[in-house]
């Protein structure tokens, strides 16, 4: 007969091991963000004026009445074991959703800042959906081509080359992405970078290479928006890009040294002049697209830290600089810009 003292200390262990699982994959650490730094979305919009929707990480729904636009349109999303070791693809039912809470059915353009699957992976569905083109990075174009997106909706772009949208001048502007630590990691999501074939999905998340990065640059008669969504920099290239407001990304930024941050800070919000600064990728990959935001699930908070590095960094900053402004926004509401 089994053992019953032994097969009971068996049970223990599996239940731990069940609870430790459970703890990193399913649970999520705290946001890198002050919540006093969230507004509210506006009740009242008056004609003409230029609004933003948050769904999460980098997508940033843009309108002014007349035209409106995406950055990213990413709204699949999936456990970290799928992540690391399965296949995905765009979310159908997650993509209908995430358009329907944005309360858009048309879109001028979406544009993914890099090729990344939490960027540019949903980008060819939604442009189906809406008739908008796809503007980015060839890696990108191949990424729509691969879901059968129609040639002629999708457009490579030219660095530094403003296009007009509607009242919206909107130029990409060649930069870099945020520089991994961890070698293992720096290697996977960054090296080979280009996709340079049509990618059928489903695939494994680091088959969607990171392509040409970009910033965005927005110039509108009623305001002006820098987006620099992933935590990287190259020296001098935002120069001449002043902004009124500037969509920073800040994950991972806490894991980089503070020389790093500095310069970070120096190459967007100091070249940007911008003193209303919205914080956006900081939130999790993982969690679902509706309720509170949160922090990254913490099997990642625990193989790369730095989330109160990047609170205290930008609380300094606040603490430096009284016409320096901070918020995060909600989900799907309206906020208006300008």
């Amino acid at each position: 007969m089994p053992n019953k003292p032994i097969l009971a200390s068996l049970g223990l262990i599996l239940l731990g091991l069940a609870a430790v699982a459970y703890y990193f994959l399913a649970t999520y650490a705290p946001a890198p963000v002050d919540p006093a730094w969230a507004v509210e979305g506006d009740a009242t919009v008056s004609p003409g004026s230029v609004t933003v929707r948050f769904t999460g990480t980098s997508t940033l729904l843009f309108d002014d009445g007349a035209t409106a636009w995406m950055v990213d349109g990413w709204f699949s999303r999936f456990g970290p074991i799928a992540l690391l070791r399965g296949e995905i693809g765009p979310d159908l039912p997650a993509i209908e959703k995430g358009l329907e809470r944005n309360e858009v059915d048309r879109l001028a353009v979406v544009i993914p800042v890099h090729s990344h699957f939490d960027h540019a992976m949903d980008a060819p569905e939604v442009a189906r959906r809406t008739g908008a083109t796809l503007l980015g990075s060839e890696s990108t174009a191949n990424i729509g081509r691969g879901w059968g997106l129609d040639e002629g909706q999708i457009r490579v772009a030219i660095d530094r080359m403003p296009l007009r949208f509607g009242e919206f001048t909107i130029t990409l502007i060649a930069t870099r992405h945020f520089e991994f630590p961890d070698p293992a990691v720096r290697e996977q999501a960054l090296s080979n970078p280009r996709i340079t074939e049509p990618l059928v999905p489903p695939v494994a998340a680091f088959d969607y290479r990171v392509g040409q990065p970009y910033a965005i640059h927005v110039a509108h008669p009623r305001g002006s928006i820098l987006i620099q969504a992933s935590a990287g920099f190259d020296q001098g290239r935002l120069e001449g890009y002043a902004a009124d407001v500037l969509f920073l990304g800040i994950g991972g930024l806490g894991t980089q040294t503070a020389e790093y941050r500095e310069s970070y800070w120096r190459e967007t919000v100091t070249a940007s002049g911008a003193k209303d600064v919205i914080l956006i990728h900081w939130d999790t990959l993982t969690g679902p697209i509706d309720g509170p935001f949160t922090g990254e699930v913490r099997a990642a908070t625990f193989l790369s830290s730095g989330t109160d590095e990047t609170r205290a960094f930008l609380e300094a900053k606040l603490a430096r600089d009284p016409e320096l402004r901070f918020k995060t926004l909600p989900r799907y509401e309206e906020v208006v810009l300008f």
